[in-house]
C-alpha cells in the first residue's frame, strides 16, 4: 500500500496548518464528553473567538518550550479507500532563532530539522545525506521560506509563529464553541472553526495555561476530504537549552545535497542527479 496522497496535498498539510492552527496530546485518548444539561449556557461566537485567540496569543508569546506530537493523516488510495499513516515528532523551540524537530514516521524513517538564525538544515540519517541553506531573519522568516519557497513539509508550523494570532484570526470564517470537555482528565474547551479551504476543531485546555490539547483538521476542497489528527504531550515550558542543540554538525561520511525545490536554478532542464530523490525529506 503506497502513500498517494500526492505531494502537494501532504503539502497542503504544511501550508495550511502555517494559515491556521497547531495542535495537540499524544497518546492521550479523548475521555467521554460530559452532556450539558438542558439548561446549561453554551458560550456564544464571541466567547468561542477570546478563547481562540487567548490560546494562539499564548503560544506565540511562549520564549521556549518543548513537546512531544502525535499526528496521524488520511492518504486516499486509487480504490478511493483511505489508509491512514502517522508520525511523532519532539519539537523544541528558544526564541527567536532557534529551532529543533526530530520526526519518526510510522514505517521508521526518521528526519531532523534544525534551525540556529543562520542555517536551516534538513538531515536523513538512514541515508545520511542533509540539506542545508542559509536563512537569517528569525524563526517566522525561516518557517515561511521553508514552506512556501523550499516546498517542505512541517506540519502545525503555525504553533511556531510569532504572528500565529493574526493569521489565525484572519482566515478564519466562522467559528463555534462545541462543548466543554476533557481530554485525559484535564479540562478543556471544544471549538470548531472553517476557514476558505479546511474546517478544523481544536481542543484547548482551560484555566491559565491555554494550551491546544488536540486538533482534527478536515480538508473539505481535496478530493475524498482527508483528515489530519494531532495530539500534544509533555509540554514543558521553562526548558533547559543550548544553542549547540540547534546547530548542525554533518556526521563523518555525510553527503550534502540540493533541496529540491532549488535543483531547478542549478541543474540544466532536462538533466537529472541522485539528488533530485534526496532533496524532498
Amino acid at each position: 500500500m503506497t502513500k498517494k496522497l500526492q505531494i502537494r496535498t501532504r503539502n497542503a498539510l504544511c501550508v495550511a496548518v502555517l494559515a491556521t492552527l497547531a495542535g495537540c496530546a499524544e497518546n492521550q485518548a479523548v475521555t467521554q464528553p460530559q452532556t450539558l444539561a438542558p439548561q446549561a449556557a453554551i458560550p456564544q461566537p464571541a466567547e468561542a473567538k477570546d478563547i481562540l485567540l487567548r490560546m494562539a496569543g499564548y503560544l506565540a508569546k511562549i520564549p521556549k518550550f518543548t513537546v512531544a506530537v502525535s499526528d496521524n493523516y488520511d492518504t486516499l488510495q486509487e480504490s478511493g479507500q483511505k489508509i491512514e499513516f502517522g508520525e511523532k515528532r519532539k519539537i523544541r523551540l528558544s526564541r527567536p532563532n532557534g529551532l529543533r524537530v526530530e520526526i519518526e514516521e510510522s514505517h521508521g524513517e526518521k528526519h531532523l530539522f534544525l534551525y540556529d538564525g543562520k542555517d536551516m538544515t534538513v538531515f536523513n540519517p538512514s541515508q545520511n545525506v542533509y540539506a542545508q541553506t542559509a536563512k537569517a531573519g528569525g524563526l517566522d522568516e525561516a518557517i515561511v521560506y521553508l514552506l512556501k519557497d523550499l516546498h517542505m513539509r512541517l506540519p502545525l508550523a503555525a504553533l511556531l509563529l510569532s504572528r500565529f494570532p493574526a493569521e489565525i484570526e484572519s482566515r478564519t470564517r466562522s467559528l463555534d464553541y462545541v462543548e466543554k470537555t476533557s481530554i485525559h482528565g484535564v479540562p478543556c474547551h471544544h471549538l470548531a472553526g472553517r476557514t476558505d479551504t479546511m474546517d478544523y476543531q481544536v481542543w484547548i485546555q482551560e484555566g491559565a495555561q491555554p494550551l491546544p490539547l488536540r486538533v482534527v483538521l478536515t480538508y473539505k476542497l481535496a478530493e475524498g476530504q482527508p483528515q489530519f489528527r494531532a495530539q500534544f504531550s509533555d509540554w514543558n515550558l521553562a526548558p533547559v537549552v543550548s544553542d549547540a542543540e540547534f546547530a548542525f554538525t554533518p556526521p563523518e561520511g555525510s553527503r550534502k545535497i540540493a533541496f529540491a525545490a532549488q535543483l531547478s536554478s542549478i541543474i540544466p532542464a532536462g538533466k537529472e542527479t541522485p539528488e533530485q530523490t534526496g532533496g524532498k525529506q
